[in-house]
């Protein structure tokens, strides 16, 4: 299907790495279906445009001028559910919906894509009666598991320790306990992270709660999404299926699996590798701009890994937004230290400490030892405790070219969805050592249903924190001889199968059904 090429259809994305990337690569995808395709960002995530998608056919860019959202400083608490935000979260919000009723005043989409985390949006072209669809840059697991324990009103205390609940109309090896309901208390976890969506200022269109729901409560993306004509997910039918279809029976909409949307050298990569019987290093610098730091280069990543043995590698890396507690991170380096397994162990800028994430630099890319980093956990004296056996690095790291290194056994991770999706796509098995949100959904989704994982603590203990013992007992079953291991790295690679052909068959499917959508409305 095709358009006149002068219709709009326009990507309104949320802050974050999680968030933009995704929504970079669904601009590609609408574009090369003859819609120019606008991607509508606050000015202050220019930085984080890389050059290459300027050049796309079909792609915009336009930029709002807005505040950054900087949260407050620390030792400022972090408010409490239904208080009053921040001035600048006001004001931020205050100036974006300004910028989209000035640029929807001049020229109007026939449709408008946006983060449910940006819901607080809607209402703004909701007034100039445009078309729009809710886009999560997370999977259909962890809205389906949120939406049924909703319907279910599960709470905690209804389960007993040890006991499995069900939810009528998934899976059942997807059944919750009481740690999956209650999650495990991180009170200084996380490296910051994209902030919350905050109560809108007096006048101003914006969700009317703060932060992700609570046992019993309705899920906030119900209301974001509310006079949505459809919803697009980042994840396709192979992942997903039984989760997409819940979610699409229950809300009476189409609900489209459009992903995974990683980059398109991702897929090229796949595809080579396959044909090849071999394997094809995915490079970040080549796809997504880094203004974040780091100690090491390309290249040095890539002679460590090239001296190590074939799936012998395990990566340690919770992402640029959340983390362990500086306790937790202590306990992680001796469990590092202690086993014999090589590793690759990705500490970010401020790890272990709590507050906000710190701003990227200016300068494009920094490296070298002189580069200083943030104040967060640092692991005194390991580098030579454990010798060339690991590599820590400290800031940013290519994780791509990592997981698509055929040394790579292995990534004990968060659970966060990007990184699930490229694990899955390398064929590398995930040892889950979930924080907050939906990671507690995403590694059920990864280690019951698609069995291609293990938790680093089964403990149903939710006042419990991860101690060395449960990190190494995870990383023996992940990096093992043992028959779990093999099974999961079986399953791992059939898998990864999935994308050996490109981009799934199902989401280019999905996708064109969303055009037809959209050409259905304008013909009304």
């Amino acid at each position: 299907m095709s358009s006149s090429a002068t219709e709009e259809i326009w990507i309104v994305p949320f802050f974050g790495q999680g968030h933009l990337f995704p929504s970079m690569e669904l601009c590609k995808q609408i574009a090369s279906r003859n819609y120019k395709s606008n991607f509508i960002v606050s000015s202050h995530l220019s930085n984080s445009i890389p050059s290459s998608l300027y050049q796309y056919s079909l792609v915009e860019i336009t930029e709002i001028p807005s505040s950054p959202p900087a949260p407050p400083p620390r030792p400022q608490p972090r408010p409490q559910p239904g208080s009053d935000p921040p001035q600048h979260q006001h004001v931020m919000h205050s100036q974006m919906a300004q910028g989209f009723e000035n640029l929807l005043s001049k020229r109007v989409p026939v449709c408008v894509v946006i983060d449910v985390m940006m819901g607080w949006t809607a209402d703004v072209f909701k007034k100039f009666q445009v078309p729009i669809v809710a886009f999560f840059t997370s999977g259909a697991c962890s809205a389906a598991l949120e939406y049924a324990m909703w319907q279910a009103h599960l709470d905690p205390e209804d389960i007993k320790p040890g006991e499995i609940r069900s939810l009528p109309g998934l899976p059942e090896n997807l059944g919750l306990s009481r740690s999956d309901i209650q999650g495990r208390p991180h009170p200084h976890n996380h490296h910051g992270g994209p902030p919350p969506p905050h109560s809108p200022p007096p006048g101003a269109p914006g969700p009317k709660k703060l932060g992700p729901p609570t046992p019993g409560d309705q899920p906030m993306w119900i209301a974001e999404t509310e006079g949505s004509i459809a919803l697009m997910i980042n994840t396709c039918d192979d992942l997903e299926q039984p989760f997409i279809k819940y979610l699409a029976n229950q809300l009476g909409k189409p609900v489209w699996g459009v992903g995974p949307l990683l980059p398109e050298q991702f897929y090229k990569s796949a595809a080579a590798a396959s044909s090849s019987a071999g394997s094809v290093l995915v490079h970040d610098r080549e796809i997504r701009t880094n203004r974040r730091r780091s100690n090491v280069t390309e290249e040095e990543v890539i002679q460590w890994l090239d001296s190590k043995a074939p799936g012998s590698v395990l990566y340690v890396s919770f992402g640029t937004e959340v983390g362990p507690s500086l306790e937790e991170y202590s306990e992680l380096a001796k469990a590092l230290e202690a086993t014999k397994a090589a590793f690759i162990w990705v500490i970010p800028e401020g790890a272990g400490r709590s507050g906000p994430p710190p701003p990227a630099p200016p300068p494009p890319h920094l490296t070298g030892a002189g580069s200083e980093l943030p104040e967060g956990y640092c692991p005194d004296g390991m580098d030579n405790k454990v010798g060339k056996r690991g590599l820590i690095i400290r800031g940013w790291a290519p994780q791509l070219l990592i997981l698509s290194h055929p040394s790579t056994g292995g990534i004990l991770s968060h659970c966060g969805w990007n990184s699930t999706l490229e694990a899955i796509g390398c064929g590398v098995p995930v040892l889950g050592w979930p924080i907050r949100g939906d990671q507690h959904y995403n590694a059920k989704l990864v280690i019951n249903h698609l069995k291609v994982g293990c938790m680093v603590c089964n403990d149903d203990d939710v006042s419990k924190s991860i101690r060395m013992d449960d990190i190494l007992n995870g990383i023996g079953r992940l990096m093992g001889n043992g028959d779990g291991r093999k099974e999961m790295k079986k399953r791992a690679d059939m898998l990864r199968t999935i994308f050996d052909h490109g981009f799934p068959a199902t989401s280019v499917a999905s996708l064109d059904a969303f055009i037809h959508l959209i050409h259905q409305k304008q013909s009304v």
